[in-house]
């Protein structure tokens, strides 16, 4: 008993487009004509698709982005307040450090009434010295520190005020958004399922082609009709004869020479 040949798949090439196909086209459980019947229909329900996505146009977009802005500015004020604590800690341990100074400085001055000798005198003299310096620079650090802190005080309010502004307009554009959804997303439904269905017909290889050469068009047509009896529904471009011929009979995959799309009966509409 002779052996079934199995048959080899080769690998679908993401680089492929109809005219990579045409001679495997036929090679389906479904007739060429089926094939691009359902070709078509899953043509007109991504373009039915594409106006509602058109409809909804920039704005989820624009909502993402602005989520976006609002999270890298709340992320702004956050690091904010973390250095207004550490600047908060730093006037704290200056404050401690003039304490101790002080505390140094009198110790000094009470030891002056009881020095032995005139270099113990200036010994002690010198240490007060140092202590007043080390007062002042403390003193300082604080002066400059608080205004740091006065400064980013300003930027949280002007970050606080620019993100009520974006919260708002983010409500705004999530409203209309939502009401645009709502009034489309049965019929997107829908579509999406008949477009479902449409798509689990279709072959693998056809489907990597379909999807490529849509996303390689302005108007993402990867399937058209004659347009005015003699036309390329895609580009527009005239038609030979005998190919329209060969359309008509439904019978074969046709391709525009020029764009490279499917071309079908104008009855399937």
């Amino acid at each position: 008993m002779a052996k079934k040949t199995k048959k080899i798949e080769t690998p679908i090439d993401q680089r492929e487009t109809f005219v990579s196909i045409q001679k495997s086209f036929a090679d389906s459980d479904l007739s060429v004509e089926e094939k691009l019947k359902t070709l078509y229909a899953l043509q007109q329900a991504d373009t039915e698709i594409d106006k509602i996505l058109q409809l909804r146009g920039e704005l989820p977009v624009e909502v993402e982005n602005l989520e976006n802005e609002i999270a890298e500015l709340k992320a702004k004020s956050a690091n904010i307040m973390t250095k207004i604590d550490d600047a908060n800690k730093s006037i704290a341990e200056n404050k401690l450090n003039i304490t101790e100074c002080d505390a140094q400085i009198e110790k000094y001055r009470s030891q002056l009434d009881n020095v032995a000798n005139s270099r113990e005198y200036d010994s002690l003299n010198k240490e007060i010295e140092n202590q007043e310096l080390l007062r002042q620079i403390a003193e300082k650090n604080i002066n400059e520190t608080k205004d740091a802190i006065a400064a980013r005080k300003a930027d949280l309010e002007d970050i606080k005020a620019r993100v009520a502004v974006k919260n708002d307009d983010l409500k705004a554009k999530k409203q209309e958004l939502a009401t645009i959804v709502e009034s489309t997303s049965r019929e997107e439904e829908k579509l999406r399922a008949g477009r479902d269905a449409y798509a689990a017909k279709i072959d693998a290889r056809t489907m990597s082609a379909y999807d490529r050469i849509r996303s390689s068009c302005n108007n993402h047509l990867a399937v058209v009709s004659v347009f005015n009896g003699d036309s390329c529904g895609g580009c527009f471009n005239t038609i030979p004869p005998q190919r329209l011929i060969d359309i008509a009979s439904n019978r074969k995959m046709i391709i525009c020479e020029y764009c490279g799309r499917i071309l079908v009966n104008p009855d399937f509409e």
